[in-house]
Parts: C-alpha cells; sequence; structure tokens
C-alpha cells in the first residue's frame, strides 16, 4: 500500500465545501481542514504509486477550487495505532 500526503491551498470562495468533495474521491482516506500556507491536508492510501499520481493529477487537480497542491509520497508509515492493531490480532479490544 502507498500512502501520501497531499497539501492544498484552495481558492477563498471554495473554502466552505472542498474539504467534502475531496474527501469523496477514490483513495482519499482523510481530509483535515488547517491552518497556516495550506488550506487542507489529505491523506491518500492506494496500491501503487502510479495510482497516487493518477489521484492527484487526475482526480484531485479536476476539482474546482483548487489553487495549488504538494504532494509528499511516503517512504515508510510508522503509526502507534497500526503498530498496536497489528499486534493484537485475535485478541479482544478493551473499549
Amino acid at each position: 500500500m502507498t500512502h501520501a500526503v497531499v497539501l492544498i491551498r484552495a481558492e477563498r470562495a471554495a473554502l466552505a465545501d472542498l474539504g467534502g468533495r475531496l474527501a469523496e474521491l477514490e483513495g482519499v482516506a482523510e481530509v483535515y481542514s488547517v491552518t497556516g500556507e495550506w488550506d487542507f491536508v489529505a491523506i491518500l492510501r492506494m496500491p501503487t504509486p502510479e495510482d497516487i499520481a493518477r489521484a492527484v493529477t487526475q482526480r484531485i487537480a479536476a476539482v474546482p477550487g483548487i489553487h495549488r497542491t504538494n504532494t509528499m509520497v511516503a517512504f515508510e508509515a510508522f503509526s502507534r495505532h497500526d503498530l498496536e492493531a497489528m499486534f493484537s490480532i485475535g485478541e479482544p479490544r478493551a473499549r
């Protein structure tokens, strides 16, 4: 599985609904509205780097209201949540 972080700068008129539209796109796992230089951060999870490239250049770039993007493809994922889930296979989870 390939992961990518896409930083998105939006046009002012698109700020209200762009996050929801991005979240509906295939391969987009999560979208966050953020403060600072960028308006949104989208997390993509797809089978191959080529799938990520198509998602960014064809699907995300086609969404009206996007001014600029910066894509970072992850080499390796380090997540406490994922590691805990992997090592707790077969064990009931505390709730």
